[in-house]
This record gives C-alpha cells, structure tokens and sequence, in this order.
C-alpha cells in the first residue's frame, strides 16, 4: 500500500471514530483527543484535529510531503454513552498495540451498526420515573397526588419528542409542540383534580426534555478552551429551553391557567 493511501486510511479512521463519538454526545475535548491519539499510534508525524458539533476537520502529514485532509459533517446527535465508551476504549485498544489498524477500522464498523440502545418503552419508563422523582429532588414536596401525574405526562411527553424528532426537520419543534401538549395535559390534570399543583408537575414532567447534557458539555468545552464548540451547544441548550418554556407559556397564556 502506498504512502498516501495508508494516511488516507488513517484519516478515514479517524473521522469515523470522531463522528461516533459526537453521535453519542461526547465533549469535544475527548473527541479530538481520540482522533488524535489514534493518528499518532497509526504512525502519522503531523496531526491537526479540529472539532465542531457540526462537522470535524482532520489533517495529517505523514512526514512525505504528502498531506490529507478530510472533513466529516455530523448531522443529528444523540446521547449514547456506550457509544462513546466503546469507541473510546478501542482508541485504547489500539494505542496499547492489542489490535492493529485493521481490526480498528473493523471494530469501528462493527460498534457503528450493532451498539445497543434502551428500547423506546423502557426509555419511556424512564422518562415518567425521573419526572416523578425530580419533581421531589427540586421542589422538596411529597405529594402523592403531583407524583404520578408530572410521571405520567413527563413519560408521554418524552414519547411525543421522541416521535416528533423523527418526522420533522425542524430543529427545537418538537421540543416546543412536546412542551406544549404537556402543558395542556397538566392543565387538564389540575382542572380534573383541583387538589394537583400546577407547578410541581410541570416542573417534574419538563426535567425530561431539559438539555442537561448539552449544558454540561458546553460547559466543559468551554473550560477547555474550545470556544467555538462551547459557545455552538451553548447556544443550543439555551434554544431549546426557550422552546420548553415557549410551548408551555402559550398554553398557560390562552387557558389563562
């Protein structure tokens, strides 16, 4: 195999392992890490990484004069932290000399296609769990009542983004149409049952869709120095609560709830 083919090779390793790991919702720091490592192990004298949560730029120069660069555009992110992890680990795997290129790229693929994920039933139990239970963690009330019903419509709610998400383009829509049919059921609620908090249930039932881990990664990118990446998922976890909170505040605005 040629020089130039084996760097180009490594870069399409590369991109492959920074892409499953911006899917899966890993920092940018630890991506471009990845990246890099796996380079450098591979042999490569020049590695430049840059990462967006849209896209990643890699660049190596194998010593030759012959450089490769190469872009990889990410279009929907998700959170899977066994994704990360696999991918992670077989970074590792090959920096230690347990497997060698070609099973990395093959593992990569493998990873790819069959990581497992929660079925969406079970992610949707879930859902109702966390919104009963944070509605005690943040409000400190123990009301047998607000338990159930922030569970119950924190669960459809977290169904209804799920299946939005996958028949519309439109980013933060879901979020909004999602918080809003939440809104109306917990007016429902309240309406049927006087003796159910308003607040407590929409507090609960909203922790579902709140974007706690894109916050934290713009967060953590940002205290790494990567300015463009923290302030992009900044920026996005900031939309998409103003989606939550928009989609809620027209229902209770025209109920005059």
């Amino acid at each position: 195999m040629s020089t130039d083919a084996y760097t180009k090779r490594v870069v399409h390793t590369c991109l492959k392992a920074g892409r499953l790991m911006l899917i899966g919702g890993s920092e940018m720091y630890r991506v471009e890490d990845t990246m890099r490592r796996i380079a450098v192990n591979a042999g490569i004298k020049e590695v430049n990484v840059f990462g967006m949560p849209t896209g990643i730029f890699v660049s190596l120069d194998d010593g030759t004069n012959s450089t490769v660069t190469e872009l990889e555009s990410v279009k929907k992110r998700s959170i899977n932290l066994e994704l990360v992890d696999r991918v992670n680990e077989l970074s590792r795997e090959f920096a230690d000399g347990r497997i060698d290129l070609d099973q990395l790229e093959d593992r990569l693929c493998d990873v790819d296609e069959r990581t497992p994920s929660f079925p969406l039933w079970l992610q949707v139990l879930g859902a109702g769990a966390l919104s009963a239970t944070l509605m005690v963690l943040f409000l400190n009330v123990y009301d047998w009542l607000d338990l159930p019903v922030a569970g119950v419509i924190g669960a459809f709610g977290y169904w209804l983004d799920d299946w939005l998400n996958g028949h519309t383009r439109v980013r933060f829509l879901a979020e909004m149409i999602s918080a809003a049919v939440m809104g109306l059921l917990a007016v429902g609620a309240h309406a049927l049952w006087p003796a159910c908090n308003l607040n407590n249930i929409l507090v609960g039932a909203l922790m579902t869709l709140v974007p706690g881990l894109a916050l934290t990664n713009a967060l953590r990118d940002l205290f790494m120095g990567d300015w463009v990446s923290g302030i992009v998922r900044m920026v996005e976890a900031a939309m998409t609560a103003i989606a939550l909170g928009g989609g809620v505040g027209m229902v209770i605005r025209f109920l005059g709830a």
